[in-house]
């Protein structure tokens, strides 16, 4: 039987790496093991593979998994088309289920059998080929669009200015989706058969910024093991789409603002300018114009980013969308997790547009997928659904100046973030996440309240 699959793996242990050598190469064609993630942009993009597999820890003692989820991220980004199996000797199914949230493929954990790894590795290249087939035909029903006015404007203008180059700004709430029209604006552009390439800006380390965004070569810096690929040239030809962009600081805005001027890039440690075709979509939950007057926020690039802007509203005023998305997301994840529910109850629906959704489409989508998950029936019901009492509209008390019995926003933030970090045993990447804001904004919101 002829062997397929590229198969790559991460994994600092070398003895793991000597049984991997051995086992794998006799059921996969190709088989590339490197010691640390450091150089994997590079294989991703020299070696082809078409699944990872990524140990989750790098470091010593290291066991929170923080590594391998980070990772996963950037394979995601790089290559999207890849499959990654996560590797950790630490069997949390917590963090099992938060890697394949974030797209893992599945989990194994250390010490493995033979088998069941085999049987793993195989499925996500059979699932890689499908995906790769089946790329152009998600991404065309991907997009759902509501029949609210609001929503309407919204599809008239991405429709209209999509296939021009014109830079685009979305803004919303967290969670509206800012990233589902972000793809819908380039697969609807001459760029479609270009990379989509995107970043969240904010979660972005400032001392790593000019590396992620404009590369660096081989000696730049302490670890910079191998030439990288920085963000711009890997969406050359096709659409760099920047998150939350409202977070980047003001002496790294410059440096963003040099580049779109003059559309090259030049990768830390070198001195070649490389052309950059590009065509650049933006998205905050900011008010970037009251940042302009304050001085957060440059004047020059606000203008160069934003020559539309796209208002994404909140779901609350969006329920026609409800049904839809609800029945998008349960299809997905009742494939996803093997799952045999098919539909959503009346009574379910009937509880969701009575609810505010905080978190919008995002909370929905968390929503639906732990019911999917944690359900024993063929219909999602309204006890499926676990939405907190304090998210119904009809039960939240209207705020009055003067009453002082009603809770400031800064303390529900507070209790929230408090929360949070008691929630999830105070790892910071996950407390972000579950809270929808970007790693720099929690930081400054713990040194607020002095958590």
């Amino acid at each position: 039987m002829k062997k397929t699959g590229k198969i790559l793996v991460v994994d600092d242990n070398a003895g793991i790496r000597s049984a991997l050598k051995i086992l794998l190469p006799m059921h996969f064609a190709e088989v590339e093991l490197i010691p640390s993630p450091n150089v994997l942009n590079a294989r991703l993009i020299d070696f082809r593979p078409d699944v990872v597999l990524l140990d989750m820890n790098f470091h010593t003692d290291a066991n929170t998994g923080n590594e391998g989820l980070y990772w996963l991220s950037e394979i995601k980004s790089v290559a999207p088309k890849v499959q990654v199996v996560l590797f950790t000797a630490y069997a949390d199914v917590a963090l099992a289920v938060e890697g394949m949230k974030r797209g893992a493929f599945d989990f194994v954990v250390k010490p493995w059998e033979n088998e069941k790894l085999i049987e793993i590795l195989c499925a996500a290249v059979e699932a890689g080929g499908k995906d790769s087939k089946a790329a152009r035909k998600v991404s065309e029903t991907a997009m759902i669009w509501g029949s609210s006015p609001a929503m309407k404007t919204v599809r008239s203008t991405v429709e209209r200015i999509a296939m021009t180059d014109a830079s685009m700004l979305i803004t919303g709430e967290n969670g509206t989706g800012k990233d589902v029209i972000a793809n819908e604006i380039h697969r609807l552009s001459p760029r479609r058969d270009g990379p989509m390439v995107s970043i969240d800006a904010g979660a972005v380390p400032e001392t790593l910024f000019e590396s992620e965004l404009f590369g660096h070569v081989k000696g730049a810096f302490t670890d910079a093991h191998a030439d990288k690929v920085g963000k711009f040239e890997a969406a050359n030809g096709g659409t760099l789409f920047l998150d939350e962009i409202g977070n980047i600081p003001l002496n790294l805005q410059a440096k963003l603002l040099r580049v779109l001027q003059n559309r090259t890039v030049t990768r830390v440690g070198d001195t070649k300018a490389i052309p950059v075709d590009i065509r650049l979509v933006c998205a905050t939950n900011m008010n970037l114009e009251k940042m302009v007057a304050d001085g957060e926020f440059r004047e020059d690039l606000f203008y160069r980013i934003n020559t539309v802007e796209v208002k994404l509203p909140p779901l609350r005023e969006r329920t026609d969308e409800l049904r839809p998305l609800s029945e998008m997301f349960i299809e997905k994840f009742a494939r996803k997790y093997h799952r045999s529910v098919s539909g959503i109850s009346e009574d379910a629906l009937a509880l969701m547009k009575s609810c505010t959704w905080p978190g919008n489409i995002r909370e929905l989508q968390n929503c639906l997928e732990r019911a999917v998950i944690m359900s024993d029936r063929e219909t999602i019901g309204a006890d499926d659904l676990h939405i907190n009492p304090a998210e119904i509209m009809s039960g939240r008390p209207e705020k009055k100046v003067d009453d002082g019995n009603v809770e400031t926003l800064e303390a529900a933030e507070e209790k929230a973030i408090r929360a949070a970090m008691i929630r999830y045993n105070g790892n910071l990447s996950m407390v972000a996440k579950a809270l929808e804001v970007s790693r720099p904004t929690l930081y400054s919101k713990l040194k607020k309240y002095g958590i």
